[in-house]
């Protein structure tokens, strides 16, 4: 199925969320969101582990009131060489002999809410990837703002265009929290269902931007530092939201691309946690 429109000039982090559709068999469960990154020559869907499980992550409890979970997801990728025009594309989650084919993060396993899946159907799309070098750095602190592009209640724009809700670092992006060791952070924002897997992006739209280290650079344009991806709030009754930071992603794609490569062992995998 393709949905099209009349394409003006967007905003790059626009075109790089996508509307993603869990499904068992035909049946949508749930919607969520997801972005793409490349390794190599190979692509990768990067969403929250609870979407492709359609179990809570913390407690396992079923996220769908039909009690079913996705054996499928699909994905609205942008039409190659037709922006504005998106068709939807659908990947299984488990092979034949029912093992999983998204992978999970080498070191965290199933406590880091965030998947990789390798993308097979996606001839005739283009993709609009993200680099996982969390380049360029501008500067983050509790109380900047930040943006979740996602797609709320399955909700788009201009067709199939994310929202982007605007929020603030709600806690020291370096720090742990919760004397964890997981690789997250808190931020302050009214983000709602589906847009768990959204990308979180520091977004400057130009000029002279703040850079780590107190450093400060003019840029052209806009620029965007990925910091991570988005995987829920706290609690029902709280704004407050988990990312999954750079660092984390950047681990998991290693892990998996060695893996579907076989060309490593795990223990050769580095990352910052």
């Amino acid at each position: 199925m393709r949905l099209t429109r009349k394409m003006p000039a967007v905003q790059l982090p626009s075109v790089k969320s996508l509307l993603c559709e869990m499904r068992f068999g035909d049946r949508i469960l749930s919607t969520g969101t997801g972005f793409v990154v490349r390794n190599g020559a190979t692509a990768f869907l990067l969403t929250n582990r609870h979407n492709v499980t359609g179990r809570r992550n913390d407690s396992g409890e079923l996220l769908s009131k039909t009690g079913g979970v996705p054996d499928n997801i699909v994905i609205h990728h942008h039409v190659s060489g037709r922006l504005g025009v998106w068709e939807a594309r659908q990947e299984p989650l488990f092979a034949l002999d029912g093992a999983p084919l998204w992978r999970e993060h080498p070191l965290h396993g199933r406590r880091a809410d965030v998947v990789a899946l390798p993308l097979k159907n996606i001839e005739g799309v283009d993709l609009y990837p993200y680099e996982l070098t969390d380049e360029p750095r501008i500067a983050v602190a509790p109380g900047d703002i930040v943006s979740v592009v996602g797609f709320p209640f399955g909700m788009s724009t201009g067709g199939m265009l994310p929202i982007w809700a605007t929020g603030f670092v709600a806690s020291e992006p370096q720090v742990g929290v919760n004397a964890s060791d997981l690789p997250i952070f808190y931020i302050d924002c009214r983000s709602r269902q589906g847009q768990s897997g959204s990308a979180v992006i520091a977004h400057r739209s130009g000029g002279m931007v703040a850079l780590e280290g107190g450093n400060s650079a003019v840029f052209d344009g806009p620029v965007t530092r990925l910091l991570g991806i988005y995987s829920g709030r706290v609690n029902a009754e709280s704004d407050i939201g988990i990312v999954w930071r750079t660092s984390a992603l950047h681990g998991l794609v290693e892990d998996t691309t060695n893996f579907l490569t076989k060309s490593f062992p795990l223990s050769a995998i580095k990352t910052n946690w």
